[in-house]
């Protein structure tokens, strides 16, 4: 009789320890190092929660990654969640310079006050700035406490960055800005958010695989899934932002006031729905293509376009 996976137990699991590696990076001496008020808006942009989808997809792909190759990988050790929550530092950085005033001026995320309205606007762009390297070193160290040769820590650390920089998230946010008022195609939405949403999501699975010693094959297949679940995610987002409730998601919901375009704008709801699931079953099919298996992917790809918030 084939079990059913437990996405909620499953989840519950894997943020706790992610949750734990989290600590473990805020009690860095580089962290220690930074000025009272910055320090205190770091905590604050890592300590308010959230679902670490980055640092979950990190540590299953490199679990993927390791069955496939006959080396086991379910009981992966605290090394390979201290390198997974490299991604989610770079994540909380993202989102404490989003809600900026300059940027989308949210005074709440997860039901929460955001870190520049309770740390102010200038600790929150330095906390924000100083996750950068705090994420780079954090990669680094982590990859060679997990067993990785210098040159494969290297490269994890160079995937992270380039995910997060010009040509990914950071890229991402500037076409989000330049696109503010404007009607964008569907093409030029998908460029927008496969750099700002896909790219970290996509850096997720790859630097997995990479720690792993993914052969080629397997890196493609989970950049090929991480890039379609990307798209879902935001798709899946612009869905909730136009049919949930400000209480439900914990934010106000501010694309539409910002003159963003977005699926639902473009598509409609039941559309953008669709599109997402599309993106969702090719994202499976990537993952197969490259011969890994992992029921947890699976899971997680369908939660990214069925979730609530």
């Amino acid at each position: 009789m084939t079990r059913t996976f437990d996405l909620t137990d499953y989840l519950r699991a894997e943020v706790a320890r992610v949750d734990a590696a989290l600590e473990r990076a805020l009690d860095a001496e580089a962290v220690h190092g930074l000025a009272a008020g910055v320090r205190a808006a770091v905590a604050h942009g890592v300590r308010s929660g959230g679902k670490r989808l980055r640092p979950v997809l990190c540590v299953e792909a490199w679990r993927a990654v390791r069955r496939a190759k006959g080396l086991g990988g379910d009981a992966a050790p605290d090394a390979a969640y201290d390198l997974a929550v490299s991604l989610e530092l770079i994540h909380a950085y993202s989102l404490m310079h989003d809600d900026l005033p300059c940027m989308d001026d949210a005074d709440l995320r997860r039901g929460q006050p955001t870190t520049w309205k309770v740390h102010g606007e200038a600790d929150t762009v330095a906390g924000g700035v100083a996750f950068i390297p705090l994420a780079a070193l954090q990669a680094l160290r982590s990859a060679r406490a997990l067993g990785c040769t210098e040159a494969v820590a290297r490269r994890a650390a160079e995937t992270l960055l380039g995910a997060a920089g010009s040509g990914g998230m950071v890229g991402g946010q500037g076409l989000d800005l330049l696109g503010e008022d404007r009607a964008l195609s569907s093409d030029e939405l998908d460029e927008l958010h496969a750099h700002k949403t896909g790219a970290l999501l996509t850096a997720s699975l790859w630097v997995g695989g990479i720690a792993a010693e993914a052969s080629e094959a397997q890196e493609a297949a989970l950049v090929g899934y991480g890039r379609r679940i990307g798209l879902a995610f935001q798709i899946a987002d612009d869905v909730l932002d136009a049919t949930a409730s400000a209480e439900a998601l914990g934010k106000r919901p501010s694309d539409s006031d910002l003159g963003k375009s977005t699926y639902v704008a473009l598509h409609g709801v039941d559309e953008a729905r669709t599109r997402g699931v599309e993106q969702v079953d090719q994202g499976l099919a990537a993952l197969s293509a490259g011969g890994l298996e992992s029921p947890a992917l699976t899971a997680l790809a369908h939660y990214v376009m069925e979730r609530d918030r």
